[in-house]
């Protein structure tokens, strides 16, 4: 598994992690790699005997989630202390996320705040929405750059997103909810619109750039930074500025 690693020391690691690749394990990854599996093979631990000490165990130290098709920055700790301390972090929302993606139409205003629950539809195990039952979820949002698609003449936006919860599929729901799905999402964008994106980008244009937290130990502010992958910095490549 071709997984960078962007920095390393004695209580966690942190990497950049390829779009297509799951993260944790399931009953439905039986035959696929996950990073939860190099995790464990690179940090000589596993869940079975000491899973009741720390969910450390059951999750291979990893201490958030990305999408399969998400790319970008996943801490994981090395050891019981420091992975209690940095999901105690990301529950107290201290941890600061940026994320990137290209959505559909233009974006206005270009700063905003979509503040709206995020709950699983009742009528699929997959995808969440937007109804009064959900979460509360809010995201902050800056447009960077505006596109043209010049095989389709839509503008596109690429937009800097800051989640301030951390709901599943928050960004790609929230975007969904304001009109402007993320470009090559198959579960928001609809099904016509997922199907003509992919013929040119096969994967979700979201990608996790950013993040900072306080070291599990020294208590000091630390911050990581992924740049676009060469994918989606090449399908920029093909549009045209606006």
């Amino acid at each position: 598994m071709n997984i960078t690693t962007l920095y390393e020391d004695e209580d966690f690691l942190v990497i950049d992690k390829p779009a297509g690749i799951v993260v944790n394990k399931s009953i439905t990854t039986t035959n696929l790699q996950t990073v939860q599996e190099w995790a464990e093979k690179k940090l000589d631990i596993s869940g079975n005997k000491q899973a009741d000490i720390s969910d450390f165990y059951n999750r291979g130290g990893i201490v958030h989630r990305l999408d399969k098709e998400t790319s970008g920055i996943l801490i994981i700790a090395k050891n019981v202390k420091a992975f209690d301390a940095i999901q105690k972090q990301f529950k107290d929302r201290f941890v600061k996320k940026t994320y990137i993606a290209l959505a559909h139409g233009k974006i206005t205003p270009e700063t905003g705040e979509i503040n709206v629950p995020v709950g699983r539809l009742p009528w699929s195990r997959k995808q969440f929405g937007i109804f009064p039952g959900g979460r509360e979820s809010k995201t902050l949002y800056k447009v960077l750059m505006f596109f043209l698609d010049k095989t389709t003449k839509e503008q596109l936006t690429l937009v800097e997103l800051h989640p301030q919860s951390g709901r599943t599929h928050q960004i790609r729901v929230h975007l969904k909810y304001i009109g402007h799905p993320i470009f090559s999402d198959f579960l928001y964008a609809g099904r016509k619109t997922a199907r003509r994106d992919r013929k040119v980008l096969e994967r979700v244009f979201l990608h996790a750039s950013n993040i900072s937290f306080m070291h599990p130990v020294t208590g000091k502010e630390v911050s990581f930074e992924s740049p676009l992958p060469k994918e989606l910095k090449e399908f920029l490549q093909t549009l045209t500025k606006a």
